[in-house]
Parts: C-alpha cells; sequence; structure tokens
C-alpha cells in the first residue's frame, strides 16, 4: 500500500505539519505523518491491500503501529507484494526463510498465521466474491464516521469489530481479534476515526 508514499523530504513535511490541524498520534515522524496523510481512514477495496493491512494489523500486537510501518516495505517483498494466492503456498521452507529475514517482524506464530490468514482470504474470496466484501459487509458496506475530538476517546473495540472478529474466526482467520480487528476497520476506513479538527476528517 505503499513505497512512493514514503519518499517526502522531511523538512517538508515538517513544515505542513505546521500549516496542517491533525490527529495528535502522528506525532512528527515522517513516516508516520505520511501514513496519517495518505492512507489512515481512507476506504480501501482492493483484495490485496487489504490483505496487507490485515496482515500487518495481526503483525502489530504487542508492538507499536510505526515499528510495523518501519518494516513495510520489506515485508512486501517478503510476501510478494501480499498476493495472498503466493502467500497461501507458504510452507515450513518458506516459513523458516522468515524466521531468518531480520527485516520482518519473526515472531513464529504471527507469520504462520500470516499463511492460515491468505488461505482464509482465498476461502472468503471463493465464498463472498473478494475480502472486501467479505470485510465491508460488517458496516453494512458505508464507512462508520465518529466525531472525536480526542482520538483518546476512540474505542479499544466496538460491537461492529466484535462481530467481525467473530466472523474473522469462524472463516479460519488468526490473530484477528476484537482490538485488532477495530484497528483494521480505522485503517480501512471502514470507520474514519480522525479528530474532527484534523483536515482529513472531512476528506475522507
Amino acid at each position: 500500500m505503499v513505497g512512493s508514499l514514503f519518499c517526502e523530504a522531511p523538512h517538508r513535511l515538517a513544515k505542513e505539519s505546521m500549516e496542517l490541524k491533525r490527529c495528535a498520534w502522528p506525532g512528527q515522524d515522517p513516516l508516520y505523518l505520511r501514513y496519517h496523510d495518505e492512507e489512515w481512514g481512507v476506504p480501501l477495496h482492493e483484495d490485496n491491500r487489504l490483505f496487507e493491512m490485515l496482515v500487518l494489523e495481526s503483525m502489530q500486537s504487542g508492538l507499536s503501529w510505526i515499528t510495523v510501518l518501519r518494516k513495510r516495505k520489506a515485508f512486501q517483498v517478503a510476501f510478494h507484494q501480499f498476493d495472498p494466492g503466493k502467500v497461501a503456498n507458504f510452507g515450513a521452507k518458506e516459513i523458516e526463510k522468515l524466521l531468518a529475514n531480520a527485516d520482518i517482524i519473526r515472531n513464529r506464530a504471527k507469520l504462520e498465521a500470516a499463511v492460515a490468514n491468505a488461505r482464509a482470504t482465498l476461502g472468503v474470496q471463493e465464498k463472498y466474491g473478494s475480502l472486501d466484501a467479505f470485510l465491508w459487509r460488517v458496516v453494512e458496506g458505508k464507512t462508520l464516521v465518529h466525531r472525536w475530538k480526542d482520538y483518546h476517546e476512540a474505542p479499544g473495540k466496538t460491537l461492529e469489530s466484535e462481530r467481525l472478529a467473530k466472523e474473522c474466526k469462524a472463516h479460519g482467520f488468526r490473530f484477528i481479534g476484537p482490538t485488532v480487528a477495530y484497528s483494521l476497520m480505522q485503517a480501512v476506513g471502514m470507520v474514519n476515526d480522525h479528530e474532527v479538527s484534523c483536515f482529513r476528517h472531512r476528506q475522507v
């Protein structure tokens, strides 16, 4: 979801940061700012990119999101640009190769879950037509728009994320509990959780 989005000069982002009102959570990290400004909360409907976010969100468990973002390009290479058909064919040999890759998050359970999630993705694509259709039906295909004054007001999970987590588990997905499911929903625009004062709240 990606590459060229993060090539902006840091000094330009810093200048923009002074001119635009943003959510507080990105701070001043250029990578975080670019992700916030270009991706977070934008409705996403392309299956490979949705699969990418699903895997990355599951990788975040116990870590900071900026850690995941910094390893994102390496994940894209290691996971064949997040083609679920290719990742679904990973076996023990590929898992061991991933565990030897210092540029990604080397957690066996999470890596094995990513492969399981690729296979689950193929399953829901066959059943529902696309991963997009499977995920977005939780919100009936429309972004839920919230009006938080402070991002700390946003919940860690909702009834919708609990339902999504339950649906994911029933279809063979792993490492997608209600909290991870809600983070995924925020990331792919199923909910708009930008602060109301943020310039992106109205744009997305």
